[in-house]
C-alpha cells in the first residue's frame, strides 16, 4: 500500500524536466496520500545513493543557470531567488503570520487556529497568484513557525503533525516551500530530517537561524507553588533544567511531542497542576500566562532551518554562499582524509560534517588474510556543508576531485547564509 513520490530516474535532471511540464491538477475536494516510508528517492545502485555521476547532474542545474554578477538579479515573484535574498539579507525579521488567537467560551467571532496537517489530510494546493504557502512541523505557536514567518513574511503558514509530511506537501505542490530543523546548538542534529533530505528529492534554497527563548506558561491565576508537573518537547526540557530547579520546580517533568503542542494541551485540558514550556506566542495564542520568561539555560540557545523547495535556486557570487552535499566514500584507507583535503587545498571552510549509518548497507564485512578471520566495520553516510557557492570554480574543483572517491555525491543544495544579527537571551529567568 505504499506509493513512490519521486521518480525512479537516477537523474534529477529528468525528474525537473517531468515536474516541470506535467502539473498535477487537484480538485477542491480532499484527497489522501499514503506514506512511503520503505522507498528511496530513486531506483540506485549498489543500494544506496543515486548514480556515481548524480553530483554532477546537481551541478548542471545549477550551472546551467548561473547569471553574470554585473547583470540584472531574476524577477522576483512566487518565492524565487528575491525570497531567498529577502530572508537572509539584514532586512529580514520575524513577522506575525496573522494567525488567530484561540477561541474562548462566549467569544464567536475568534475561530481555532489551523490543525497540523496529517498524512492523510492534505489540503489542495492554493489557486495561481495566491500567497506563497510554508509548510512546517508543530502546531500554530512553535518555534518552526517562527522561523517560517522570518523565511517568508507575508506567507501562508501550514501546520503539519511530521517532518515528512512537510517534505511530501511541497513534493505534492500542496505548499511552495518547507522550513525545517536540522541542528541545535545544545542538542545537536535533528537526524530525522537528514535522513528525509537524502530520501526525498527536495532542494535546500536558504537557512534561517533563530534564537530560542523558553517560557513557562500556565493558566491564568496559577501560582508556580501549586505546580506538580511541567511537559514540553524533550530538549526544550533538557535545556531549562538547572532554571527550573532556581525557580524552585522540583515537580515531575514530561516529555510531549513539541512545545506549542504542550502548551495546546495546557490550555485545552484545563490543566491548573501543569505548566508548558513554549513560547511567548505559544501563550497569547492559547490563553496562557507567562509565570516565568527566558528560562533557557544557555543565551546562545540557537536552532538552525533550512528552506526547502522543489527546485535549486540561483547559486551567486556577489553574497556568502553555503553549499550542503551528501556522499558515501569508496572502499581503501584514508579516503575521508582526501575527500576533505579536497576542500582544504582550496581554501574552503566547513562548518559541518555528520555521519549517518547506511540504511541499505549498514554493516561492511571485511576479510583479513593473515588473521583468516573477518571484521565488520558500519558504512556511513556523511554530510558535509561548506562555505562557498557552486558558482565558484574553486567549488566546483573540489566536488570533481572528491568524486574521485566517493561512490556517492548528491549536492542538496547551494544557497545563502543566514547573515542576520540576533542578540543572545538572557540566561536568568524572570518571573512574572
Amino acid at each position: 500500500n505504499m506509493q513512490t513520490l519521486t521518480p525512479t530516474s537516477s537523474n534529477p535532471l529528468n525528474y525537473l524536466n517531468r515536474a516541470r511540464y506535467s502539473v498535477i491538477r487537484v480538485g477542491t475536494t480532499r484527497f489522501t496520500v499514503k506514506c512511503g516510508h520503505g522507498y528511496e528517492s530513486a531506483s540506485f545502485s549498489q543500494g544506496f545513493g543515486a548514480s556515481r555521476a548524480d553530483w554532477q547532474s546537481s551541478c548542471a542545474i545549477l550551472a546551467s543557470k548561473v547569471f553574470s554578477q554585473q547583470g540584472d538579479s531574476p524577477a522576483g515573484g512566487g518565492g524565487g531567488g528575491d525570497h531567498v535574498g529577502a530572508v537572509n539579507g539584514n532586512n529580514a525579521a520575524v513577522t506575525n503570520l496573522n494567525l488567530v488567537p484561540v477561541k474562548r467560551d462566549g467569544d464567536n467571532s475568534k475561530p481555532l487556529p489551523p490543525k497540523p496537517l496529517t498524512i492523510s489530510d492534505l489540503a489542495p494546493a492554493p489557486m495561481h497568484g495566491s500567497q506563497l504557502r510554508v509548510a512546517y512541523q508543530g502546531v500554530p505557536g512553535a518555534y518552526s513557525e517562527a522561523a517560517a514567518g522570518k523565511a517568508y513574511p507575508n506567507s501562508e503558514a501550514i501546520p503539519c503533525d511530521q517532518f515528512e509530511v512537510a517534505f511530501q506537501a511541497v513534493e505534492l505542490w500542496i505548499a511552495d516551500r518547507a522550513v525545517l530543523p536540522v541542528e541545535n546548538s545544545l542538542g545537536g542534529s535533528i537526524h530525522r530530517n537528514y535522513d528525509l533530505l537524502l530520501r526525498h528529492r527536495l532542494h535546500i534554497v536558504g537557512e534561517v537561524q533563530l534564537p530560542v527563548h523558553h517560557c513557562l506558561l500556565a493558566l491564568p491565576g496559577v501560582r508556580k507553588e501549586f505546580l506538580e508537573r511541567v511537559i514540553s518537547h524533550p530538549q526544550a526540557l533538557a535545556q531549562c533544567e538547572h532554571s527550573l530547579t532556581r525557580l524552585g520546580l522540583t515537580v515531575a517533568r514530561e516529555a510531549v511531542d513539541d512545545t506549542a503542542g504542550a502548551a495546546e494541551f495546557v490550555a485545552a485540558n484545563g490543566l491548573r497542576d501543569t505548566a508548558a514550556i513554549a513560547s511567548a506566542r505559544a501563550a497569547e495564542l492559547y490563553g496562557l500566562q507567562v509565570l516565568a520568561d527566558g528560562i533557557q539555560d544557555d543565551p546562545s540557545n540557537v536552532t538552525r532551518f533550512v528552506m526547502l523547495a522543489r527546485e535549486p535556486i540561483i547559486p551567486r557570487t556577489d553574497r556568502p554562499f553555503k553549499t550542503s552535499i551528501v556522499f558515501a566514500h569508496d572502499k581503501g584507507t584514508s579516503v575521508l582524509f582526501k575527500v576533505l583535503s579536497a576542500f582544504a587545498f582550496r581554501n574552503i571552510s566547513l562548518t559541518k560534517i555528520e555521519s549517518r549509518p547506511h540504511r541499505s548497507r549498514p554493516i561492511r564485512v571485511v576479510e583479513d588474510d593473515e588473521s583468516e578471520g573477518t571484521a565488520k566495520h558500519f558504512e556511513y553516510l556523511f554530510y558535509i556543508d561548506f562555505e562557498a557557492s557552486m558558482a565558484e570554480v574553486r567549488a566546483q574543483n573540489a566536488l570533481a576531485e572528491v568524486q574521485e572517491f566517493t561512490s556517492f555525491l548528491r549536492v542538496l543544495g547551494s544557497y545563502p547564509m543566514d547573515m542576520t544579527p540576533w542578540n543572545p537571551s538572557s540566561s536568568c529567568p524572570q518571573e512574572s
